[in-house]
């Protein structure tokens, strides 16, 4: 592993970031052939590259042992809180950067040392229920996935005879952990509808963002301070019970990660795989055909991380990375995806391995490493689980160029995911014919919009129009 080299070192003969030229992050090549646009990127400078990340200058590292390092911090050298960033103590961010308001939360991804710690505890142990697998509340949540796959699946493909035309990213992927994290909060059906509708439109960027991510916040705070007054079997609660001194702002910023980690990454993560899976370019086929889904999973985590790139962190001291040198309180960009096919990664993969790698850094690593790995994976393998049993035959709508990804700095997930299908299995009734069961929950006699999987989908339609 490249060391880096300490500032008392002669610094290498370049301008600062500031006075460089920069390439910009997202662009074209970016959004559709990534892989082209990382190693152009390391064929110019290396293992590191000064970017502009939408209006602000700074160092995207992309070499595998360069982003581990970091991430490892062994000798405490990088800070994630925000008054180490140079350039926004001094005013010299722009106000209307667009990942400002995300960077102003200030949750534990912006907190070091005891802070931290505090923080991880509380989520280490108010996940620990939700990811024991040997806890009731555990199998409990697996029996839920599994039916809000069964019932979106259903909907989606109901009166349309045995094959038809979805998109399994708007209809499926996404809404999934969405209904997911309403159950993981606790939150009451009518204030859980409010909160995933406006959950969808921050994490889609519309022109309402803003507006949505104020309504957010607010309503999980409502939830937190109900949890506070009422504790419950969610997680909320029993943070707050590991670490009963959490205020109720603390834990709602904490629940706004909690939508980023199960609402986009974890529904990402759903709609990589099943692409992946469907392309069949990488090995995610061939695992999911011998039943390997995990491996399936890992496989998508390796080729397509949900998170590309991952959030700011600053040097405390001056320290040198390849040929540049990086300034204390300049913004760094770590990559997980340019990583992934940094040669010092790829090279020790035999082409023919059953396994993929468990190096790969889709969760991080050291001291910031995701905590709820195990429950993001577990939905996801419930999900593509269900999706294969219920459909004998999925293909492309579109070629695979052509699929629209989103445009964002960090997170790489499609837009949407058209795909004609085939059921393996005699096709649901339409809704309200005599022979259509009740969904999960609602009585024979309950409208059809009291059922679950249609007031989100429902929202979801009005939260992309």
């Amino acid at each position: 592993m490249e060391p880096q080299i300490p500032p008392s070192e002669p610094a290498p003969a370049h301008p600062p970031l500031e006075a460089l030229a920069v390439q910009p992050l997202v662009n074209r090549d970016y959004e559709s052939r990534p892989a082209l646009f990382y190693e152009r990127l390391r064929a110019e400078y290396g293992p590191v590259a000064p970017v502009d990340v939408l209006g602000v200058p700074a160092w995207l590292v992309i070499g595998y042992p360069q982003t581990l390092d970091i991430l490892r911090d062994a000798r405490g050298v990088w800070s994630r809180r925000l008054d180490s960033w140079r350039a926004r103590r001094e005013g010299r961010v722009p106000a209307d950067w667009p990942l400002l308001p995300v960077y102003g939360l200030d949750f534990s991804v912006f907190r070091d040392g005891a802070d931290l710690s505090r923080l991880r505890g509380a989520w280490s142990e108010g996940l620990r229920p939700f990811q024991d697998r040997s806890r009731p509340q555990a199998k409990q949540l697996e029996q839920a996935v599994r039916r809000y796959a069964d019932e979106l699946i259903t909907v989606l493909s109901e009166g349309g005879g045995r094959t038809g035309w979805a998109d399994l990213s708007a209809q499926y992927a996404r809404p999934l952990p969405l209904m997911v994290m309403g159950r993981l909060l606790g939150a009451d059906s009518a204030r859980g509808d409010e909160l995933i509708m406006d959950l969808w439109r921050v994490l889609d960027a519309g022109p309402d963002a803003a507006e949505a991510s104020a309504r957010l916040m607010a309503e999980v705070t409502q939830v937190c301070a109900a949890k506070a007054a009422e504790p419950g079997e969610d997680l909320p609660s029993f943070m707050l019970a590991a670490v009963p001194d959490l205020t109720v702002d603390e834990l709602a910023r904490e629940m706004v990660l909690l939508t980023g980690l199960i609402g986009d990454f974890t529904g990402t993560l759903v709609g990589n795989t099943i692409a992946e899976v469907v392309i069949g370019e990488t090995g995610a086929r061939d695992s999911l055909s011998a039943g390997m889904i995990q491996e399936a999973v890992n496989r998508a985590a390796i080729s397509s991380p949900p998170m590309a790139n991952l959030s700011f962190r600053w040097p405390k001291v001056d320290v040198r990375i390849g040929r540049f040198q990086i300034a204390a309180g300049d913004p760094v960009m770590l990559s997980p995806a340019a990583a992934h096919l940094d040669p010092a990664f790829t090279e020790g993969a035999a082409a023919d391995s059953i396994y993929s790698s468990r190096a790969h850094l889709a969760w991080g690593a050291g001291p910031h490493a995701c905590l709820g790995r195990d429950l993001a994976t577990t939905i996801t393998v419930i999900a593509v689980e269900r999706l294969f049993d219920r459909f004998g035959g999925l293909r492309l709508a579109l070629p695979a160029d052509q699929l629209p990804w989103r445009s964002s700095p960090m997170m790489r997930g499609l837009r949407s995911l058209p795909v004609h299908y085939e059921l393996a299995g005699e096709p649901p009734p339409p809704a309200g014919s005599p022979d259509a069961e009740p969904a999960a929950g609602q009585g024979a006699d309950e409208p059809e919009s009291r059922s679950l999987v249609r007031r989100i989908l429902r929202a979801v339609r009005l939260a992309q129009s």
